[in-house]
């Protein structure tokens, strides 16, 4: 029984141990005071608050030992006392900030729910997390990065986990198994085909951990689709296919394209949504559209599975399966 008490003991945090022992210190000298001198020290609560004040070198003065064996007793309390009870605040002020430290240089693992992980740091993922920080109801955010050396971002939401993620330890760190959605961007500082590679490899990891987790994924090169998908990507980004259509409509036309740079801002805020047809099931595009004028907002697609429509030839009947695409007046 000692032996296992001992070895218990000593797994015990430093800070933890210093104040088990300053704790027992203080009752101790308290109970002798009590025993000593029961005429000065009526109680032993009386004797346990002259030790903590006398270790805390406070001093009130309310209660003094007047013999000498209670003088001694004082004198051994002073000398031992101090040094723990200093020692245990220095640790525990430590301790504090060393768990701060690791919070902002992401060493610390994320025990949070039902949060958003966003894994790659660049400038996308920069405006990503912003805005989503600007809607004000974006939840909780994990960033992993392994170039960061510290958290970019101040706000509480933010946990920034430091590693590659295609660790396991890392993704277990942020929590990967109560998580609602993951977005991975692609590292455009490497090779294209080497960051798919990379992205690919996160994806096998992650649904290696949760394999229902909903995975959003940025892809640079179109051979390397259709293996994202296959590791399990639910959605892919292909970023490099967005850039080049703008780039070619920018050469097409003779004029500036700054109307199309708009719009596809507008897919970049919270005013692009995703709507359920409950209201206009077995109605057709144009009379949807026309309903959802009215409330300002403009149905320009629908996806139909692993189909999207855009402006669909007349008719078209929307199933209670598809999901519109809108761009939203609020």
């Amino acid at each position: 029984m000692p032996h296992h008490f001992f070895s218990q003991f000593i797994r015990m945090p430093f800070f933890l141990r210093l104040l088990f022992i300053a704790v027992v210190m203080l009752f101790t000298f308290g109970l002798l005071a009590y025993l000593i001198e029961p005429e000065t020290f009526t109680s032993l609560f009386n004797g346990i608050w002259w030790a903590i004040i006398t270790a805390s070198t406070v001093g009130y003065g309310d209660f003094v030992p007047k013999t000498i064996l209670g003088k001694t007793i004082g004198i051994l309390l002073i000398l031992l006392g101090v040094g723990f009870v200093s020692s245990y605040f220095v640790s525990l002020a430590s301790s504090t900030v060393k768990r701060q430290n690791d919070y902002i240089e992401g060493k610390l693992m994320f025990k949070g729910k039902d949060h958003k992980i966003i894994i790659g740091w660049n400038e996308r993922s920069r405006v990503i997390i912003e805005k989503l920080l600007h809607s004000g109801n974006s939840g909780l955010i994990v960033l992993i990065d392994q170039t960061l050396q510290s958290n970019p971002f101040s706000d509480y939401h933010v946990h920034f986990i430091k590693g590659r993620a295609t660790s396991d330890q890392i993704l277990i760190k942020a929590n990967i198994y109560d998580t609602k959605k993951v977005l991975i961007t692609a590292d455009q500082n490497k090779d294209e085909l080497q960051a798919d590679m990379d992205t690919i490899l996160t994806l096998l990891a992650i649904k290696g951990l949760n394999p229902t987790v909903y995975t959003v994924a940025e892809i640079l090169t179109s051979e390397q689709a259709a293996n994202a998908l296959r590791a399990g990507a639910d959605e892919l980004i292909k970023t490099n296919l967005i850039t080049s259509t703008v780039m070619t409509n920018c050469l097409h036309s003779s004029e500036k394209v700054d109307a199309l740079m708009m719009l596809l801002e507008q897919f970049n805020g919270s005013r692009f949504v995703f709507q359920s047809p409950t209201a206009f099931i077995g109605k057709n595009f144009i009379e949807t559209s026309e309903e959802l004028l009215k409330d300002g907002s403009l149905l320009f697609g629908i996806k139909r599975g692993g189909d999207t429509f855009i402006n669909p030839p007349h008719p078209f009947i929307l199933k209670e399966s598809d999901i519109l695409l809108v761009i939203s007046a609020t």
